[in-house]
C-alpha cells in the first residue's frame, strides 16, 4: 500500500536521504549525502525551505521523496519541484504522485510557475513531465576535461592579475556577493544572493571538502571577474578511483564591459593550475547551453567536452 505524507523536520531525515542516495546512486553528479549533512543544511542554509517536502512509502518502506521547493530570495514566483524515487519502484505511478502532490504544494504556497530538471537520458522522467503539462525551456552541460590536456595561447589576457578571496576579510565576502548578483542578473533563472548566502557556502556547504577557493581577476588595480574552484573528496572517492580525480569550476563570472578580453580565458587556466598543483587529473563544470555569455564556446577551447546533458521544465500553475 502506498501512502504520501508530509515530511516530519527531525525525525525524516534518514529516511529522506536513504531514498536521495539509492535514487541517484550511480549519476554523474551525485555524490551520497549523510543524514548529519542533510541536519546541517536545514539548520544553516539561508536559504534552504524547510516547507514543501513529503515522502512516499510502500508497505512501511521510504521509496520516493518530492521536495516542492520556495526560494524566498527569488523574485519571481517559481517554485523548484525535485523528486526521486528509488530504481526498484520506478514506473509504478509513484513518481506522477509526487509531482502532481508537489504542483498542488506550490500552487497553495502562491507560486505561478513549477520548474523541474531531468538528466536527458531519464527518459521515463522526460516523458512524465511532458505528460503532466510541463515543457522544455532550458538545457544544461555538465562538461569535463583531463587537465594534460590544458590548452594555453587561447586568448587569455596575461595583464591580468590573479589574487584569492580571503576568508577572514568581511569586504572580501561582501565583493564577491556583489560580483555574482552583478554577473548573473542577466542569466535565466537568476535569484539575488546575500551575504549569508556567501557565507554558508564558504565555510558550511556540504558539497565539497577542504579545497574551496575564490579568485579575484583584476586589470589595472580594479577587480573585473571571478572564478570558484573547490574539490569534493568524498565525490572523488565515489567516482574516479580509477579514471582519475577531479576538481569542480563551480561559478565564474565577468563584469559585461571586459567580456571578450581574455579575462575569462586567465580566470579558467589559473583554476585549471591550482587543479593540477593539488593532483587533480580531470576538471569538470556546469553550464547553460543558451548562457547570454556564449560560456561554452570558451570552455570548448580551453579543452572541456559535454558529458552529460539536464533537461529544465516549466508549466505554469
Amino acid at each position: 500500500m502506498l501512502n504520501i505524507r508530509r515530511f516530519v523536520a527531525g525525525v525524516d531525515e534518514p529516511p529522506w536521504v536513504e531514498v536521495l542516495n539509492a535514487s541517484r546512486k550511480g549519476r554523474d553528479d551525485w555524490r551520497t549525502v549523510t543524514t548529519e549533512e542533510m541536519l546541517l543544511q536545514e539548520k544553516e542554509n539561508p536559504s534552504f525551505d524547510v516547507e514543501g517536502r513529503f515522502i512516499a512509502e510502500l508497505d512501511g518502506k521510504p521509496v520516493g521523496a518530492v521536495h516542492a521547493n520556495v526560494d524566498k530570495q527569488r523574485e519571481e514566483r517559481r517554485g523548484i519541484i525535485r523528486f526521486d524515487v528509488i530504481p526498484e519502484s520506478r514506473g509504478r505511478g509513484i513518481e506522477r504522485r509526487l509531482v502532481e502532490i508537489a504542483l498542488r504544494e506550490l500552487k497553495a504556497r502562491g507560486m505561478a510557475i513549477a520548474q523541474a530538471s531531468v538528466d536527458s537520458r531519464e527518459l521515463d522522467y522526460v516523458g512524465l513531465l511532458e505528460g503532466l503539462g510541463f515543457r522544455q525551456v532550458r538545457v544544461g552541460s555538465m562538461m569535463e576535461m583531463e587537465l594534460a590536456n590544458i590548452s594555453h595561447g587561447i586568448g587569455e589576457n596575461s595583464q591580468v592579475a590573479i589574487r584569492p578571496l580571503e576568508k577572514s576579510r568581511a569586504e572580501d565576502i561582501e565583493l564577491f556577493t556583489l560580483f555574482e548578483n552583478e554577473t548573473f542578473r542577466e542569466h535565466f533563472n537568476f535569484r539575488r544572493g546575500s551575504v549569508e548566502d556567501t557565507r554558508y557556502f564558504l565555510f558550511s556547504d556540504m558539497h565539497y571538502g577542504s579545497y574551496k577557493e575564490v579568485f579575484f581577476a583584476a586589470l589595472d588595480g580594479e577587480i573585473v571577474g571571478f572564478i570558484g574552484a573547490a574539490i569534493d573528496e568524498k565525490y572523488n572517492l565515489e567516482h574516479n578511483l580509477e579514471t582519475g580525480k577531479a576538481g569542480d569550476i563551480f561559478t565564474i563570472g565577468v563584469l559585461k564591459q571586459y567580456r571578450r578580453t581574455g579575462v575569462g580565458a586567465r580566470m579558467i587556466l589559473h583554476a585549471l593550475e591550482a587543479f593540477r598543483a593539488k593532483g587533480m587529473i580531470k576538471a569538470t563544470l556546469g553550464v547553460d547551453d543558451y548562457n547570454p555569455t556564449e560560456a561554452m564556446r570558451l570552455y570548448e577551447k580551453v579543452g572541456f567536452k559535454v558529458k552529460k546533458k539536464d533537461l529544465v521544465f516549466e508549466r505554469g500553475l
